[in-house]
Protein backbone atom coordinates (compact mmCIF):
# COMPACT_ATOMS: atom_id res chain seq x y z
CA UNK A 1 0.00 0.00 0.00
CA UNK A 2 3.05 2.25 -0.29
CA UNK A 3 1.84 3.52 -3.67
CA UNK A 4 -1.53 4.52 -2.23
CA UNK A 5 0.21 6.31 0.64
CA UNK A 6 2.30 8.26 -1.89
CA UNK A 7 -0.88 9.24 -3.75
CA UNK A 8 -2.39 10.70 -0.59
CA UNK A 9 0.88 12.49 0.21
CA UNK A 10 1.04 13.93 -3.31
CA UNK A 11 -2.58 15.11 -3.30
CA UNK A 12 -2.19 16.68 0.15
CA UNK A 13 1.06 18.51 -0.62
CA UNK A 14 -0.03 19.39 -4.15
CA UNK A 15 -3.29 20.80 -2.82
CA UNK A 16 -1.41 23.20 -0.54
CA UNK A 17 0.79 24.31 -3.42
CA UNK A 18 -2.23 24.70 -5.69
CA UNK A 19 -4.14 26.91 -3.26
CA UNK A 20 -1.08 29.08 -2.60
CA UNK A 21 -0.39 29.38 -6.36
CA UNK A 22 -4.01 30.30 -7.02
CA UNK A 23 -3.73 33.17 -4.53
CA UNK A 24 -0.80 34.58 -6.49
CA UNK A 25 -2.35 33.90 -9.90
CA UNK A 26 -5.55 35.77 -8.99
CA UNK A 27 -3.63 39.00 -8.39
CA UNK A 28 -1.45 38.53 -11.44
CA UNK A 29 -4.46 37.82 -13.63
CA UNK A 30 -6.10 41.14 -12.74
CA UNK A 31 -3.14 43.49 -12.11
CA UNK A 32 -0.22 41.69 -13.82
CA UNK A 33 1.47 41.94 -10.42
CA UNK A 34 3.32 39.14 -8.64
CA UNK A 35 2.54 39.90 -5.00
CA UNK A 36 5.73 38.93 -3.18
CA UNK A 37 4.06 39.79 0.14
CA UNK A 38 1.79 36.74 -0.21
CA UNK A 39 4.14 34.66 1.98
CA UNK A 40 3.85 37.26 4.75
CA UNK A 41 0.05 37.14 4.41
CA UNK A 42 0.34 33.44 5.26
CA UNK A 43 2.61 34.11 8.25
CA UNK A 44 0.29 36.89 9.49
CA UNK A 45 -2.68 34.51 9.42
CA UNK A 46 -0.71 31.96 11.46
CA UNK A 47 0.17 34.49 14.15
CA UNK A 48 -3.42 35.78 14.22
CA UNK A 49 -4.23 32.48 15.97
CA UNK A 50 -2.11 33.25 19.05
CA UNK A 51 -1.67 35.96 21.66
CA UNK A 52 1.35 38.30 21.17
CA UNK A 53 4.19 36.95 23.30
CA UNK A 54 7.92 36.21 23.05
CA UNK A 55 7.52 32.84 24.80
CA UNK A 56 8.62 29.64 23.05
CA UNK A 57 5.20 28.06 23.59
CA UNK A 58 2.34 29.96 21.99
CA UNK A 59 -0.69 31.06 24.00
CA UNK A 60 -3.80 30.39 21.92
CA UNK A 61 -6.11 33.30 21.20
CA UNK A 62 -8.33 32.88 18.16
CA UNK A 63 -6.83 29.39 17.80
CA UNK A 64 -8.74 28.27 20.91
CA UNK A 65 -12.10 28.96 19.27
CA UNK A 66 -14.24 26.13 17.85
CA UNK A 67 -13.45 25.24 14.25
CA UNK A 68 -16.79 26.60 13.03
CA UNK A 69 -15.79 30.01 14.38
CA UNK A 70 -12.04 29.82 13.84
CA UNK A 71 -12.00 28.93 10.14
CA UNK A 72 -14.31 31.67 8.76
CA UNK A 73 -12.83 34.26 11.13
CA UNK A 74 -9.27 33.52 10.03
CA UNK A 75 -10.29 33.57 6.37
CA UNK A 76 -11.84 36.98 7.03
CA UNK A 77 -8.61 38.14 8.71
CA UNK A 78 -6.57 37.08 5.66
CA UNK A 79 -9.02 38.75 3.28
CA UNK A 80 -9.08 41.92 5.38
CA UNK A 81 -5.28 42.17 5.45
CA UNK A 82 -5.09 41.73 1.68
CA UNK A 83 -7.83 44.31 0.97
CA UNK A 84 -6.20 46.80 3.36
CA UNK A 85 -2.87 46.26 1.58
CA UNK A 86 -4.52 46.92 -1.79
CA UNK A 87 -6.22 50.08 -0.53
CA UNK A 88 -3.20 51.53 1.29
CA UNK A 89 -0.30 50.37 -0.91
CA UNK A 90 -1.28 49.19 -4.37
CA UNK A 91 -4.22 51.46 -5.22
CA UNK A 92 -2.18 54.67 -4.96
CA UNK A 93 0.44 52.99 -7.20
CA UNK A 94 -2.02 51.59 -9.73
CA UNK A 95 -0.66 53.77 -12.54
CA UNK A 96 2.96 53.26 -11.53
CA UNK A 97 5.41 51.12 -13.45
CA UNK A 98 5.41 47.33 -12.94
CA UNK A 99 8.83 47.59 -11.30
CA UNK A 100 7.46 50.07 -8.75
CA UNK A 101 4.59 47.70 -7.94
CA UNK A 102 6.98 44.80 -7.53
CA UNK A 103 9.24 46.79 -5.18
CA UNK A 104 6.17 47.91 -3.23
CA UNK A 105 5.11 44.27 -2.73
CA UNK A 106 8.60 43.42 -1.44
CA UNK A 107 8.48 46.41 0.92
CA UNK A 108 5.02 45.45 2.15
CA UNK A 109 6.27 41.94 2.93
CA UNK A 110 9.19 43.35 4.93
CA UNK A 111 6.87 45.65 6.88
CA UNK A 112 4.50 42.80 7.78
CA UNK A 113 7.35 40.47 8.75
CA UNK A 114 9.03 43.04 10.96
CA UNK A 115 5.72 43.95 12.57
CA UNK A 116 5.33 40.28 13.52
CA UNK A 117 8.90 40.28 14.87
CA UNK A 118 8.13 43.27 17.08
CA UNK A 119 4.93 41.72 18.44
CA UNK A 120 6.00 38.08 18.74
CA UNK A 121 9.80 38.00 18.65
CA UNK A 122 11.94 36.00 16.25
CA UNK A 123 11.84 32.69 18.13
CA UNK A 124 9.67 29.99 16.50
CA UNK A 125 6.75 29.03 18.73
CA UNK A 126 5.21 25.65 19.43
CA UNK A 127 1.51 25.80 18.63
CA UNK A 128 -0.99 22.98 19.06
CA UNK A 129 -3.91 23.29 16.67
CA UNK A 130 -6.21 20.28 16.32
CA UNK A 131 -3.57 17.69 17.39
CA UNK A 132 -6.16 14.92 17.07
CA UNK A 133 -6.01 15.33 13.28
CA UNK A 134 -2.51 13.84 13.28
CA UNK A 135 -3.83 10.39 14.15
CA UNK A 136 -3.59 7.80 11.36
CA UNK A 137 -6.74 6.38 9.80
CA UNK A 138 -6.88 3.10 7.92
CA UNK A 139 -8.21 3.88 4.44
CA UNK A 140 -8.18 1.49 1.50
CA UNK A 141 -5.36 -0.48 3.10
CA UNK A 142 -3.13 2.56 3.80
CA UNK A 143 -2.51 4.46 7.03
CA UNK A 144 -3.42 8.07 6.24
CA UNK A 145 -3.45 11.01 8.63
CA UNK A 146 -6.91 12.46 9.18
CA UNK A 147 -5.42 15.87 8.40
CA UNK A 148 -4.39 14.70 4.92
CA UNK A 149 -7.91 13.51 4.17
CA UNK A 150 -9.37 16.80 5.37
CA UNK A 151 -6.82 18.82 3.37
CA UNK A 152 -7.56 16.91 0.16
CA UNK A 153 -11.33 17.23 0.64
CA UNK A 154 -11.13 20.90 1.64
CA UNK A 155 -8.89 21.79 -1.31
CA UNK A 156 -11.20 20.07 -3.81
CA UNK A 157 -14.23 21.78 -2.24
CA UNK A 158 -12.48 25.15 -2.21
CA UNK A 159 -11.42 24.86 -5.84
CA UNK A 160 -14.92 23.78 -6.83
CA UNK A 161 -16.61 26.68 -5.03
CA UNK A 162 -14.08 29.15 -6.42
CA UNK A 163 -14.58 27.77 -9.93
CA UNK A 164 -18.35 28.20 -9.65
CA UNK A 165 -17.89 31.71 -8.30
CA UNK A 166 -15.64 32.69 -11.21
CA UNK A 167 -18.07 31.24 -13.77
CA UNK A 168 -21.46 32.16 -12.30
CA UNK A 169 -21.17 35.30 -10.16
CA UNK A 170 -20.92 38.82 -11.54
CA UNK A 171 -17.66 39.48 -9.67
CA UNK A 172 -16.21 36.24 -11.01
CA UNK A 173 -17.16 37.08 -14.58
CA UNK A 174 -15.65 40.54 -14.18
CA UNK A 175 -12.43 39.00 -12.82
CA UNK A 176 -12.19 36.66 -15.79
CA UNK A 177 -12.84 39.51 -18.20
CA UNK A 178 -10.22 41.66 -16.48
CA UNK A 179 -7.72 38.80 -16.62
CA UNK A 180 -8.22 38.56 -20.40
CA UNK A 181 -8.03 42.29 -21.19
CA UNK A 182 -8.33 44.71 -18.30
CA UNK A 183 -8.47 47.84 -20.48
CA UNK A 184 -11.27 46.52 -22.65
CA UNK A 185 -13.12 45.18 -19.60
CA UNK A 186 -13.14 48.66 -18.05
CA UNK A 187 -14.50 50.14 -21.29
CA UNK A 188 -17.34 47.59 -21.13
CA UNK A 189 -18.32 48.65 -17.61
CA UNK A 190 -16.26 46.39 -15.36
CA UNK A 191 -15.79 48.04 -11.96
CA UNK A 192 -12.01 48.23 -11.59
CA UNK A 193 -11.90 48.91 -7.85
CA UNK A 194 -14.39 46.15 -7.02
CA UNK A 195 -12.63 43.59 -9.22
CA UNK A 196 -9.17 44.32 -7.82
CA UNK A 197 -10.40 44.44 -4.21
CA UNK A 198 -12.27 41.17 -4.78
CA UNK A 199 -9.17 39.52 -6.19
CA UNK A 200 -7.11 40.65 -3.19
CA UNK A 201 -9.82 39.45 -0.77
CA UNK A 202 -9.88 35.99 -2.35
CA UNK A 203 -6.08 35.89 -2.41
CA UNK A 204 -5.88 36.81 1.27
CA UNK A 205 -8.50 34.21 2.22
CA UNK A 206 -6.55 31.54 0.30
CA UNK A 207 -3.37 32.59 2.15
CA UNK A 208 -5.22 32.13 5.46
CA UNK A 209 -6.40 28.67 4.34
CA UNK A 210 -2.80 27.68 3.59
CA UNK A 211 -1.75 29.05 6.99
CA UNK A 212 -4.29 26.84 8.77
CA UNK A 213 -3.00 23.72 7.04
CA UNK A 214 0.66 24.58 7.61
CA UNK A 215 0.28 25.25 11.31
CA UNK A 216 -1.83 22.12 11.81
CA UNK A 217 0.81 20.03 10.02
CA UNK A 218 3.98 21.51 11.53
CA UNK A 219 2.84 22.65 14.98
CA UNK A 220 5.16 25.66 14.63
CA UNK A 221 4.56 29.39 14.17
CA UNK A 222 7.51 31.16 12.56
CA UNK A 223 7.61 34.62 10.98
CA UNK A 224 9.58 33.16 8.04
CA UNK A 225 7.29 30.19 7.42
CA UNK A 226 5.53 31.75 4.43
CA UNK A 227 8.72 32.25 2.43
CA UNK A 228 9.21 28.70 1.18
CA UNK A 229 5.56 28.16 0.28
CA UNK A 230 5.55 31.54 -1.51
CA UNK A 231 8.54 30.44 -3.61
CA UNK A 232 6.89 27.15 -4.59
CA UNK A 233 3.60 28.91 -5.33
CA UNK A 234 5.35 31.46 -7.55
CA UNK A 235 7.13 28.68 -9.42
CA UNK A 236 3.79 26.88 -9.89
CA UNK A 237 2.29 30.09 -11.28
CA UNK A 238 5.13 30.44 -13.77
CA UNK A 239 5.16 26.76 -14.78
CA UNK A 240 1.38 26.76 -15.15
CA UNK A 241 1.49 29.83 -17.36
CA UNK A 242 1.32 33.37 -16.02
CA UNK A 243 -2.31 34.49 -16.16
CA UNK A 244 -3.81 30.98 -16.23
CA UNK A 245 -5.73 30.12 -13.05
CA UNK A 246 -6.31 26.45 -14.02
CA UNK A 247 -2.64 26.27 -15.02
CA UNK A 248 -1.51 27.50 -11.59
CA UNK A 249 -3.69 24.90 -9.86
CA UNK A 250 -2.53 22.08 -12.14
CA UNK A 251 1.13 23.06 -11.76
CA UNK A 252 0.73 23.15 -7.97
CA UNK A 253 -0.52 19.58 -7.96
CA UNK A 254 2.24 18.52 -10.37
CA UNK A 255 4.96 20.07 -8.19
CA UNK A 256 3.50 18.35 -5.13
CA UNK A 257 3.43 14.99 -6.89
CA UNK A 258 6.98 15.36 -8.23
CA UNK A 259 8.26 16.42 -4.80
CA UNK A 260 6.69 13.35 -3.13
CA UNK A 261 7.95 11.05 -5.92
CA UNK A 262 11.51 12.40 -5.57
CA UNK A 263 11.38 11.93 -1.80
CA UNK A 264 10.43 8.29 -2.31
CA UNK A 265 12.73 7.52 -5.26
CA UNK A 266 15.96 9.26 -4.28
CA UNK A 267 18.59 7.40 -2.23
CA UNK A 268 18.53 8.27 1.46
CA UNK A 269 21.77 10.28 1.24
CA UNK A 270 20.35 12.37 -1.64
CA UNK A 271 16.97 13.18 -0.08
CA UNK A 272 18.16 16.33 1.72
CA UNK A 273 18.84 17.75 -1.76
CA UNK A 274 15.37 16.95 -3.10
CA UNK A 275 14.53 20.59 -3.77
CA UNK A 276 17.62 20.94 -5.97
CA UNK A 277 16.35 18.10 -8.17
CA UNK A 278 12.85 19.62 -8.18
CA UNK A 279 14.07 23.05 -9.26
CA UNK A 280 16.33 21.44 -11.85
CA UNK A 281 13.24 19.83 -13.40
CA UNK A 282 11.49 23.22 -13.31
CA UNK A 283 14.40 24.77 -15.24
CA UNK A 284 14.16 21.97 -17.80
CA UNK A 285 10.42 22.55 -18.26
CA UNK A 286 10.91 26.29 -18.73
CA UNK A 287 13.75 25.73 -21.21
CA UNK A 288 11.43 23.57 -23.30
CA UNK A 289 8.32 25.74 -22.82
CA UNK A 290 9.24 29.17 -21.41
CA UNK A 291 5.66 30.48 -21.63
CA UNK A 292 4.51 27.80 -19.19
CA UNK A 293 2.44 24.68 -19.66
CA UNK A 294 -0.97 26.35 -19.79
CA UNK A 295 -0.20 29.94 -20.85
CA UNK A 296 -3.15 31.99 -22.09
CA UNK A 297 -2.91 33.98 -25.29
CA UNK A 298 -3.34 37.25 -23.37
CA UNK A 299 -0.73 36.52 -20.71
CA UNK A 300 2.06 39.06 -21.23
CA UNK A 301 4.05 39.38 -18.03
CA UNK A 302 4.76 42.91 -16.84
CA UNK A 303 6.42 42.04 -13.56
Amino acid sequence: MLTLQLVFDALSLGGIYAVAALGIALIFGVMRLVNFAHGQFIAFAVFALIVPSTDAVAVMGLGAAPALVLVPTLLAVGAGLAVASEYLVFRPLRNASPVALMVASFALGVVIQNSLLVAYGGRPKAISLWPELGKPVRLMGADVQMLQIIVIGAVLLLLGVLGLMLKRSRLGLEMRAAAEDFGMARLLGVRANAVIAGAFALSGALAAAVALVLVAQTGVADVRMGGQIMLIAFIATVVGGMGSLPGAVAAGFVLGAVSVALQAALPIEARPFRDAFLYGLVILVLLLRPQGLFATASAKPRV
